[in-house]
């Protein structure tokens, strides 16, 4: 028997060891350890059954047995002639090799067969393995579950939808991850977090070490346990995904962690000696405030320039109230200025000060500044009043405090009918907010399919949760008004087969014009980035098309001396994207200035 690997697809994790349903075939010189020899796992053969147990788990397609017949899956008792069970109790009524073979073949999941085995390890009986069985699905099928406040009543404020775990939530969960050898977890985290190491901290109730680890690479845990796409990222590479499992929550455990720093005692890290170099961060959202928190962190001295009047970019003038509570963004930047960062409100960077100016006073420059500028349909009647920009809609929401009017002084003006055009997040949430001011109707309309919409599919959830209507392969040909919009002219969308790309593009469907009756409409179709830096800045390579600044691997731009990082360099993109960019650049400042000294 010979079970050939792919070395450039083996990733070395050991699933396939621990799956076997046999007592271990591919153990080596009495070590349960993976192998491989000129291509080939070395196997015990006298113990390979041939099932294909191993091929059909590995989780990278790496594997497969040179011949052209495998034995089915679990179907024959051999696998049991050369397992030595031991239990515990021998006054038990059942066989357990009989039973134990209809449990494997009944079940037929490597995940489920991989436990069993482990049990068969410490001696449990057979009783014990049947209940476990049972066990299995509340344990490891699904992911603890999350309250959230009932949708009709938290469509009535801006508070947050849910408390997030309980301590006791949160070691369930915890209790739900396998601690991987090599966890895809760890390599889904765009800053590279060791997540099994902060959840196994949580398993041992030693929540200080929990958020040293996280905070290692992440400085805004509670921020991005909130608003991180995880399961396009870390949970996308968990490994109970192979399983049939969900994926164990690792930002709802992050946030947990984050909370509870929250809730206590801030922990600062040690801080590198001063170096005496200074560094200017222009802009104070995920980016940037990652990067001055990383360059603090090693003993430089940072200044922090921000437009508005309130730090934190995005993050407290784009996301609502209910997704991301301002006042953990407050305490976050509070870490950030207690690692001795400093941050000046009201400075347009190109405008009050450019980054040439920056550069005489200043060791280094990084950009941070965002994907901030509305892009807009460009179609008859977008001017007329009623008609918002998500930008403008959600600034004087979140950041302007709109939704508290006449407390604060920004007025809003409130739908009745509200269409939000967008399939993305800043879609839902305009959507969201607009249902909270009042609106009796919300449409979301898009020209793609729900299946290609942008936005998390919790946001998706949540939006039909609280009666948001969704018209999909639909897109505005006009807004209809005089004084003020009154009507939106829509036409039927149908998608082509997928280009070079993967993705399917909208072409109208002649003759399916239609009218909706709207007093209210957000256009969230994206976000570009403000060019005032690029135009005020001389030898700064741009992408023209997309209009971002042109970086390598490291963010180091096309100036010495100048980094830059985030939506300015991708277009608009994740937070935890944001934050990883900035990282990078912290870093590679850092080498740069120690080469200097």
């Amino acid at each position: 028997m010979e079970l050939i690997v792919d070395e450039s697809q083996c990733t070395g994790c050991g699933n396939c060891i621990i799956v076997c349903p046999a007592n271990y075939p591919l153990d080596y010189n009495g070590k349960r350890e993976l192998v491989i020899e000129n291509g080939k796992i070395s196997l015990a053969r006298e113990l390979c059954n041939g099932c294909g147990v191993c091929v059909k788990s590995c989780p990278f397609n790496a594997l497969f047995l040179k011949r052209s017949e495998q034995k089915e899956y679990l179907k024959s008792e051999k696998i049991f002639e050369s397992v030595e069970i031991k239990p515990v109790s021998r006054e038990t009524k059942l066989d357990i090799n009989h039973d134990l073979f209809e449990i494997y073949r009944n079940v037929q999941k490597p995940f489920l067969t991989a436990l069993l085995r482990r049990m068969l390890e410490t001696d449990a009986d057979a009783s014990q393995i049947v209940s476990f069985v049972c066990d299995f699905e509340k344990k490891f099928k699904h992911r603890t579950l999350l309250l959230e406040r009932d949708p009709e009543e938290r469509i009535k404020d801006f508070n947050e939808i849910s408390a997030g775990y309980s301590l006791e939530d949160a070691l369930k969960e915890a209790e739900r991850c396998l601690q991987c050898t090599t966890p895809g977890c760890k390599e889904g985290c765009p800053v590279g977090v060791s997540i099994p190491e902060f959840i196994k901290c949580i398993r041992e109730r030693n929540l200080e070490k929990a958020i040293d680890t996280i905070k290692d690479k992440n400085s805004l845990p509670a921020i991005t346990g909130r608003v991180c796409p995880q399961e396009m990222q870390c949970e996308s590479k968990c490994i109970l995904n192979f399983y049939e499992c969900e994926p164990v929550a690792i930002g709802r455990l992050e946030r947990f962690v984050g909370d509870w720093e929250l809730s206590s005692e801030i922990r600062l890290p040690e801080k590198a000696p001063p170096t005496g170099k200074r560094i200017a961060v222009v802009g104070s959202g995920p980016a940037g405030l990652t990067c001055a928190a990383e360059l603090a962190k090693r003993g430089h001295e940072v200044t922090v320039y921000e437009t508005l009047h309130k730090p934190g970019g995005v993050l407290v003038y784009g996301i609502p109230e209910f997704r991301l509570p301002k006042e953990i963004v407050e305490k976050q930047v509070e870490y950030v200025k207690k690692l001795g960062v400093r941050i000046v409100t009201g400075v347009l960077v190109g405008n009050t000060v450019t980054v040439d100016e920056l550069l005489q006073e200043y060791d280094a420059v990084f950009l941070g500044t965002g994907a901030g500028l509305p892009r807009l349909l460009g179609i008859k009647g977008e001017n007329l009043p009623g008609i918002y920009s998500a930008n403008e809609y959600l600034i004087r929401i979140n950041l302007m405090k709109a939704y508290r009017f006449p407390e604060y002084d920004t007025p809003i003006r409130k739908g009745k009918r509200v269409a939000v055009i967008g399939g993305g997040n800043v879609a839902m949430d305009a959507a969201r907010c607009a249902l909270r001011l009042g609106a009796e109707k919300v449409y979301i309309i898009y020209r793609r399919g729900e299946e290609e919409m942008t936005a998390r599919k919790e946001e998706i959830e949540r939006a039909k949760e609280e009666g948001i209507k969704f018209i999909t392969l639909t897109s505005p040909v006009r807004f209809i008004g005089e004084d003020e919009v009154k009507k939106v002219e829509l036409i039927k969308m149908k998608l082509t087969e997928p280009d070079s790309s993967g993705r399917r593009k909208p072409i109208p469907i002649e003759g399916s014009n239609f009218t909706m009756d709207v007093d209210l409409v957000i256009i969230a179709i994206g976000q570009k980035s403000h060019p005032i830096v690029m135009q005020t800045t001389s030898g700064l390579r741009i992408n023209e098309r997309k209009g971002t600044i042109i970086v390598n691997h490291e963010g180091k731009t096309s100036i010495d001396r100048v980094y830059a990082g985030g939506d300015v360099t991708t277009g608009a993109a994740t937070v935890i994207s944001a934050m990883g960019a900035g990282r990078r650049a912290a870093e590679a400042i850092d080498r740069a200035l120690s080469e200097q000294s």
